[in-house]
């Protein structure tokens, strides 16, 4: 798996992760704050779109996963 396939993985958990904790209705809600991390991930997608550089995605080839095209 290379480093952008990697990014991606990671910022889809945390979306699914924060909406299942932020979200009343759900089974393992906690607060609705945890919204505000989905807003995050979100921007910096955004972010990294626009700049085409993701801190994530650096880190992620420290920890070894080879560069995508």
């Amino acid at each position: 798996m290379t480093s952008w396939q990697m990014v991606r993985v990671v910022a889809g958990v945390f979306i699914l992760l924060s909406l299942a904790l932020g979200i009343p209705g759900s089974p393992i809600f906690m607060n609705q704050w945890f919204l505000a991390f989905t807003a995050f991930v979100g921007v910096n997608i955004l972010q990294s779109g626009i700049t085409k550089w993701c801190l994530m995605e650096t880190i992620m080839r420290k920890l070894g996963f080879k560069a995508g095209n």
